[in-house]
């Protein structure tokens, strides 16, 4: 009973919730979180929209995209972006954790380049 419980709790599982880009890691090298413009993603059942916020302007969408979580892997496509994208309508797989109120995400692009990314959910 334990075993279905926990394998059905994995099919439910989703990054639901509003989450802030806190910085990471690009190519190894540290990589901060801008301080003129905050980085939010807005993670619904499957998919997500992620918007660029400004201090007294409108939020303005950058990226839109679909997710699935197996396990503790998260294959995330970008369907939309509103600037030149090396991985529009590329499945990415990432691995990720989320501790207390971070995510955390860590993989490779498509262009060889090592990635991890830090997020605080705030909604």
């Amino acid at each position: 009973m334990g075993v279905i419980a926990l394998c059905s709790s994995f099919n439910e599982a989703s990054l639901k919730g509003v989450w802030q880009y806190c910085g990471g890691m690009f190519n190894g090298k540290l990589s901060v979180a801008p301080t003129e413009y905050t980085l939010q993603r807005k993670y619904k059942k499957k998919d997500f929209e992620a918007f660029v916020l400004e201090p007294g302007q409108k939020a303005v969408k950058y990226e839109v995209g679909n997710y699935q979580l197996i396990a503790d892997t998260c294959l995330e496509t970008q369907t939309y972006c509103s600037q030149p994208s090396q991985t529009l309508n590329k499945t990415i797989t990432y691995t990720y954790t989320i501790s207390n109120d971070t995510l955390k995400f860590k993989g490779k692009l498509p262009n060889g380049a090592a990635v991890e990314e830090y997020w605080k959910k705030v909604k």
